[in-house]
């Protein structure tokens, strides 16, 4: 392939990618500005869990990847029977997994919010939104499966068209469980709307129910339309096999002691910035949701990396393989330099449509502005790991997020937070996502990752 084909392939596949990734991220954008409409209370009882949901999120992230990048090797080999043969098999593992998963979050709802340190007055709201976002995980695992099968297919298109609909269907469902019945006027005609008033739970049921219709879509496409992977009108045994369970803990299971790491860091953020008030801890929630509208470029070119990758590796080809290696992550950085821009200048109104308070919008708009300085490396990092997923390289990439995190962003947060408040906690991530990224181009080039499949 010359290097003009390269660029159109990694586009091809980045841009639905990013659409997709846009929409989930639109998904938490949309929620925060819903409740944040509320009060600062409601947005912290649900800014308070917000990192305990990304846990098990990428936990179910982690079980999906172990298998997905099973398939694309065998696609990129040109032995489809097999791709199909991980696919049914991951169908039973992934469930099972996650049936244990949700009956533990279930299990600790209750107790999860006086564990990170959260006021009495917020605390029944944030057990309720984590107890019906846990019922809900076998779909959204469903959801990651059956869209990551897809994706590492060559198919970007429709799970990014679903998560489209996914995101309308949670405004949909939010507009009418959040809030409370009532007489609405629009271009001058006033009329009843009916609501169920359930303020914070709404806002975790309607999105576990537009997660719950997108699943079942995605899946009934996956195994009845995929050109290389649907499993009608085929026979084959659904039992798990020794081999592609060992294959998919080896690859999955960094990944998910990786997710811990970072999410274990990120509740121990939570843990710092609790002390500091409600105000700060609402604010770090919208200003965590507000940047990630900025690095879901790198996350959809990260998808497109590791398909990319793990097709080219299971064909045998590691001299394109480094080429789609260098393309995608430099892509990446310039993309997430240009949104970092943008952050830095539209970071009040960002923040500013999330929440009504003066001294949320403060806090909000200086981390935001903080963490734009980072975002070209923070790039890096991410397109570097989705490289590393792809060729199944996946114990050091787990070991350099915990040392970077955990050594540097929390020593760092801990002690610039007592003196410098919110302020300091944003700014040792800063410099922790400047550093993630230095370290991940190194790898990249020196290191011998493409040798794991």
């Amino acid at each position: 392939m010359t290097l003009g084909q390269q660029l159109k392939l990694t586009i091809q596949l980045s841009i639905p990618a990013v659409v997709a990734q846009f929409s989930s991220i639109a998904m938490q954008y949309i929620d925060a500005a819903m409740v944040g409409s509320l009060g600062a209370e409601a947005s912290a009882s649900i800014g308070l869990v917000s990192t305990t949901t990304w846990l098990f999120s990428g936990l179910c992230v982690a079980c999906a990847t172990g298998f997905s990048v099973q398939v694309a090797h065998a696609i990129g080999a040109g032995d489809m029977r097999l791709a199909r043969a991980v696919l049914r098999q991951s169908f039973v593992a992934t469930q099972v997994f996650v049936c244990l998963l949700a009956a533990a979050g279930m299990l600790i709802s209750g107790s999860l919010p006086r564990w990170l340190g959260g006021e009495d007055e917020i605390c029944g709201d944030s057990s309720l939104y984590f107890f019906i976002y846990a019922a809900f995980l076998p779909m959204l695992q469903l959801n990651f499966l059956s869209g990551s099968m897809l994706r590492c297919s060559g198919n970007m298109r429709v799970p990014s068209m679903l998560s489209m609909l996914m995101c309308l269907l949670d405004v949909i469902f939010n507009f009418f469980l959040i809030f409370p019945s009532r007489e609405v006027s629009w271009f001058g005609l006033s009329f009843f709307m009916p609501g169920a008033g359930m303020e914070v739970a709404g806002a975790a049921l309607g999105t576990g129910l537009a997660e719950m219709v997108t699943a079942g879509l995605v899946t009934w496409y996956l195994c009845t339309r995929s050109s290389n992977l649907k499993l009608s009108g085929e026979r084959g045994s659904f039992r798990i096999k020794s081999a592609t369970l060992k294959k998919a803990l080896r690859i999955g299971l960094p990944m998910g002691i990786e997710h811990a790491v970072i999410c274990g860091a990120q509740i121990m953020t939570t843990v710092i910035v609790a002390p500091l008030g409600i105000f700060s801890i609402a604010a770090n929630s919208f200003a965590i949701t507000a940047e990630s509208l900025c690095y879901m470029p790198g996350y959809g070119i990260a998808d497109a990396a590791t398909t990319l990758v793990g097709q080219s590796l299971g064909a045998g080809r590691k001299d394109l393989t480094r080429r789609f290696a260098r393309i995608t992550v430099f892509m990446g950085m310039a993309i997430m330099g240009v949104m970092g821009v943008i952050m830095y200048v539209a970071a009040p109104l960002i923040i500013g449509s999330m929440t009504p308070d003066a001294e949320v919008l403060s806090l909000g708009v200086m981390a935001l502005r903080i963490e734009a300085f980072a975002e070209p490396m923070f790039a890096a990092a991410i397109v570097a790991y989705g490289v590393f997923v792809g060729a199944g390289s996946t114990i050091i990439p787990c070991l350099m997020n915990f040392f970077s995190i955990w050594a540097v962003r929390l020593t760092l947060a801990a002690a610039l937070a007592p003196l410098m408040g919110l302020k300091g906690v944003w700014l040792a991530m800063c410099i922790e996502l400047c550093f993630r990224g230095i370290i991940f181009l190194f790898r990249m080039e020196k290191g011998n990752w493409m040798n794991k499949i």
